[in-house]
């Protein structure tokens, strides 16, 4: 007699079930057991990931401090030591090159000078600041070098000052500087009456105080000394005490003095009554001179 033996088969959509369930089983002892030695292993990588960028920063951070020393030893006028604590922290960046810059204009080595600004330009060509100094340093080359090398100075400075205008319109310190070339350069070397109008206008635009100077000196050039003296009360209507400390300096009294003397006032026996009178004419320079 034959005995059937009744076997129950599991259906194969479970086998894999149970594979993956043993496999699970065995894959969670194994992390159990080595996730500490993992995680030491992902902070010990991590400290020596901080502890790299630490030593990379440092020398950047002691290199800021160092720039910032040199810098408050500039604004003590302390070019030569500025100067000293800008080489040792071996910077060279567009700040270092312009500070350094500014070290060797005040200490009239403009050559020096602009190559520094130079650097600077070249890692930030559209920083106004830096066109500006240019400008400066280029125009002092012009008035110490010889006569053969002053004019190519000289237009590089007015390049630079019309660069810096034009990064930033709005710079009042780069107007003024263009403003005094056109006034005192020659047309050959691009300097002129009306470009020096034309500017002044736009100083007037965003600070009429300024634009009033401005327009004040360039009607004294012309000899147009009643608009010159118009512009000059608007200058103190708009800053009453900036401009009264500008006409108090000696500058200003030997100006006020010359002026009397080109319109040849106080120079003839036959004053008339709108003429002021000799010891008016003396008392600009006798304030200039501290009589």
């Amino acid at each position: 007699m034959h005995i059937r033996v009744a076997r129950t088969f599991q259906p194969v959509s479970k086998l894999p079930q149970r594979a993956s369930t043993r496999g699970d089983f065995f894959i969670g002892r194994w992390r159990r057991r080595n996730s500490g030695v993992i995680m030491e292993q992902i902070r010990g990588f991590i400290r020596v990931r901080v502890f790299t960028l630490f030593l990379l920063t440092v020398p950047s951070l002691l290199a800021q401090d160092s720039l910032s020393k040199a810098e408050d030893l500039y604004r003590r006028t302390a070019y030569q030591i500025s100067l000293a604590t800008i080489r040792e922290s071996g910077e060279t960046s567009a700040r270092a090159y312009c500070l350094a810059g500014k070290d060797h204009f005040m200490l009239g080595d403009y050559k020096e000078a602009s190559e520094a600004f130079e650097r600077a330009f070249a890692i930030e060509p559209a920083n106004a600041h830096y066109a500006l100094w240019l400008g400066r340093s280029f125009g002092r080359r012009a008035e110490t070098a010889a006569p053969f090398l002053g004019p190519r100075y000289a237009a590089k400075a007015r390049g630079y000052f019309e660069k810096a205008v034009a990064l930033d319109p709005h710079n009042e310190e780069a107007l003024s500087d263009l403003f005094d070339y056109y006034l005192e350069a020659p047309g050959f070397l691009g300097g002129g009456f009306d470009k020096a109008e034309q500017v002044a206008k736009r100083m007037g635009e965003q600070n009429p105080a300024e634009g009033a100077g401005a327009q004040a000196q360039l009607a004294d050039r012309r000899k147009q000394f009643d608009t010159a003296e118009d512009q000059i009360r608007r200058a103190i209507e708009s800053a009453p005490r900036k401009m009264q400390r500008a006409l108090d300096s000696p500058q200003a009294g030997f100006s006020r003095a010359q002026t009397y003397v080109e319109r040849k006032r106080n120079l003839k026996s036959d004053l008339t009554r709108d003429d002021s009178s000799r010891r008016q004419a003396e008392k600009p320079l006798q304030e200039a001179s501290g009589i």
